[in-house]
C-alpha cells in the first residue's frame, strides 16, 4: 500500500467538486499547485552549547483572494506534504466562511515538548527570520497550531518587528492580549466546533444534552471543545491525548481532567486517576458506540482501515484533514454524517480575521462583540454547505468544497490570472 499523502487527498476533492461545477481542468488547474514553497533550515544554539540545525517550512496555496493566512506547526512528524495540505485546507476554509484570506502553512520538524523555553524562543525567531521574506501583514500572516501557542506568536512578532525597525502587530494573529491579541481566541477554533455541532444537531433534531460524545485530542482545539461540549449538558464518554484515551460508560469529570492537565504540561491522560474509567487506545476510542465523535488530533486517523468499524452518528472534524478520502466513501454508505473540517474548524481563522482587523485599524472589540459576530458567520456558513449539500445530493463536504472552489475560480477569473 502506498504511504499516505494528505496532499493527494486535497487533490481529489478539488477534482470531484469541480467536475460536479462544470469546470474545464483549465479553470481550477491554479488550485492543484501551491503559489509558493519554502524549505529553511534553522541553526539554533541549545542549553547545552551545541548547535542543531532544524528544518522548517513555508507554503502558500492561494492568495487570490487576500493575504495568506495560516498556522506554524511545530511537530516532529511535520513534512512538505502535510504543510502543502493544511495550506490548500486553509484556502477552501477561508473561502467556505467568507473572509478575504487565502491558505498558507507552516511547518517546524521538532518535538516541542522537548525543548526548553529558551531554545523553543531561539528556534521560533530563526524560523521567523529565515521566512521574513514570505510574511507580513499584507502577504501572509501566520497563527498558531499543533504544538505553538500564544507565546510563540508574541516571539515571532518581536523578531519581524526587530527586523522592521518598529512593532507589526498584525503579522501574526493568536497573540497574548496585551500584545495586540483579541478576547476569545485561545477558545474561538474549539467554539466554532459547538456552533457547527449545535447547527448539525438541529439539522438532525437530535438534544445536545443527555447525548453523548467522544473527543479525540485534548490540545487547544479538542481540550475546549470537550469543556464546551460538557457544559452543554453532554455525556462525555471518552478522551485522547498522545499518551492514549480514557474512557467511562457514566461520563467523565472534564474540568476535574483539565484542571489536571492544566497543573503541569508534562501532565497526560497516562497519569490521570479517577473511580470508573478505564484505559484504551486511540484507536479504540475513535471506534466506540456515541453519537458525536470529535476527531481533534492529527489528520488520517479514519481511513480505510478503520472506517467500517466507527459507530458515530456524527462525525465533527476539529482537525484538519482527521478523515480521508476513501474512508469518506466509507462513512457515506453507514449514513455517518461528517461535517468538514474546512467548515466545522474555521472558527480559528475567523477569530483571527478579526485580530488583524483589530490590528491595522488599531481597533478593540469586546469579547461579546467577537462572539456575536462568529456565531454569525459560522451559522451562515454552514446554512451555505447545507444548501450546496442538499441542492447538489452530495455529502456536505463536497458541499463545503462546492462553495469554496467556486469562490477561488471566481476571484481568479475577476482578477484575469490564467485567462
Amino acid at each position: 500500500m502506498s504511504e499516505y499523502n494528505p496532499f493527494d487527498n486535497v487533490l481529489q476533492i478539488i477534482d470531484q467538486a469541480a467536475a460536479i461545477l462544470g469546470y474545464q481542468e483549465s479553470e481550477y488547474e491554479i488550485l492543484k499547485y501551491p503559489e509558493r514553497e519554502l524549505k529553511v533550515s534553522m541553526p539554533v544554539r541549545m542549553d547545552n552549547g551545541c548547535v542543531k540545525v532544524f528544518e522548517g517550512f513555508r507554503v502558500q496555496h492561494s492568495t487570490v483572494r487576500g493575504p495568506a493566512k495560516g498556522g506554524i506547526r511545530y511537530h516532529h512528524e511535520v513534512n512538505i506534504d502535510e504543510v502543502k495540505a493544511l495550506a490548500a485546507w486553509m484556502s477552501f476554509k477561508c473561502a467556505v466562511v467568507n473572509v478575504p484570506y487565502g491558505g498558507a502553512k507552516g511547518g517546524v520538524v521538532c518535538d516541542p515538548r522537548m525543548l526548553s523555553d529558551n531554545e523553543y524562543n531561539r528556534l521560533t525567531r530563526r524560523f521567523t527570520m529565515a521566512v521574513a521574506p514570505l510574511i507580513g501583514p499584507e502577504q501572509d500572516i501566520a497563527a498558531p497550531d499543533v504544538g505553538s501557542n500564544a507565546q510563540a506568536m508574541a516571539w515571532m512578532m518581536d523578531a519581524y518587528s526587530q527586523l522592521k525597525g518598529h512593532s507589526v502587530l498584525g503579522v501574526v494573529t493568536g497573540k497574548p492580549i496585551g500584545l495586540g491579541g483579541i478576547l476569545g481566541r485561545g477558545d474561538a477554533t474549539g467554539c466554532g466546533v459547538i456552533l457547527t455541532t449545535q447547527n448539525i444537531f438541529d439539522k438532525q433534531n437530535i438534544p445536545l444534552k443527555g447525548t453523548t460524545a467522544v473527543v479525540q485530542g485534548m490540545g487547544n482545539v479538542g481540550s475546549v471543545t470537550a469543556k464546551l461540549l460538557y457544559r452543554e449538558g453532554m455525556k462525555i464518554l471518552a478522551v485522547s491525548d498522545v499518551s492514549g484515551g480514557i474512557y467511562c460508560e457514566e461520563g467523565l469529570n472534564i474540568p476535574e481532567i483539565l484542571t489536571y492537565l492544566a497543573e503541569d504540561k508534562k501532565n497526560l491522560l497516562s497519569g490521570y486517576q479517577a473511580t470508573g474509567i478505564r484505559r484504551i487506545t486511540n484507536e479504540e476510542l475513535l471506534e466506540l458506540e456515541t453519537t458525536l465523535l470529535v476527531p481533534a488530533a492529527l489528520e488520517n486517523q479514519i481511513n480505510e482501515k478503520n472506517a467500517d468499524r466507527i459507530r458515530a452518528r456524527i462525525i465533527v472534524e476539529a482537525a484538519n484533514g482527521p478523515v480521508t478520502a476513501k474512508a469518506d466513501e466509507i462513512l457515506n454508505a453507514k449514513d455517518i454524517i461528517v461535517v468538514p473540517d474546512i467548515l466545522a474548524n474555521a472558527g480559528g481563522v475567523v477569530v483571527s480575521y478579526f485580530e488583524w482587523v483589530q490590528n491595522i485599524q488599531a481597533l478593540c472589540w469586546s469579547e461579546e462583540h467577537v462572539n456575536t459576530e462568529l456565531k454569525n458567520i459560522m451559522d451562515t456558513a454552514f446554512e451555505g454547505v447545507w444548501k450546496s449539500a442538499k441542492e447538489n445530493q452530495s455529502t456536505l463536504r463536497t458541499g463545503a468544497y462546492l462553495i469554496g472552489v467556486k469562490r477561488i475560480v471566481d476571484a481568479a477569473k475577476g482578477r484575469g490570472i490564467g485567462y
